[in-house]
């Protein structure tokens, strides 16, 4: 028996450092949501329905390989529980305060930023977006990536709704589209004196 070879530095397989995301339940008015934030921003804010967490997970595979989620606070955690402690009591904010790690195919990065350029209180159906990014044939393309959306409420997804304005698709159920299109509508609306 000879000696066995060794690997050169070259030929050894190296494994990649897992990115370390950090994890948060926050509870809300509409139940516990999932916050999941990286050294760059916050990139995830999921419902906790089975489908939802199956679709982050395929997200993390996708967006994140390899990943390490520590129940461990950082700043952007921090930063996300202000921002719906705010929305939820009715003070105004806008996501610009939040920093936001929004992984994905260009197209879906670029119908998330027209998302958070609609304004609170309002909406805009899949067609106005379409048009807005300058593809007017898109609407069901804009379909599918805002339902591809990761940081739900704060990236407004729900703020999306069919041709005809009727309430269509939203991952976290129509019953919390409507409540958070209520919720915008009273409670963020100027006050008459």
């Amino acid at each position: 028996m000879g000696t066995p070879r060794r690997r050169s530095p070259s030929t050894r397989r190296v494994r990649p450092v897992p990115e370390r995301l950090y994890r948060r339940l926050q509870a809300t008015p509409l139940g516990d949501v999932l916050l999941l934030a990286s050294r760059d921003g916050l990139c995830a804010l999921e419902f906790l329905k089975p489908q939802r967490m199956a679709r982050l997970q395929a997200r993390l595979r996708r967006w994140f390989p390899p990943v390490e989620i520590v129940d461990e606070e950082c700043r952007w955690l921090r930063a996300a529980d202000r921002w719906l402690r705010a929305y939820f009591s009715g003070r105004m904010t806008t996501p610009a305060a939040l920093r936001l790690d929004l992984r994905g195919a260009p197209f879906e990065r670029r119908v998330w930023q027209a998302l958070l350029e609609i304004p609170l209180g309002e909406t805009r159906t899949y067609g106005q977006l379409a048009r807005r990014l300058g593809a007017p044939r898109a609407a069901r393309a804009v379909g599918a990536a805002n339902g591809q959306n990761p940081v739900s409420i704060i990236v407004p997804c729900h703020r999306a709704v069919g041709a005809d304005g009727s309430l269509v698709k939203y991952g976290g159920g129509l019953q919390r589209k409507r409540w958070l299109l209520d919720h915008e509508a009273g409670k963020f609306r100027p006050r008459s004196p």
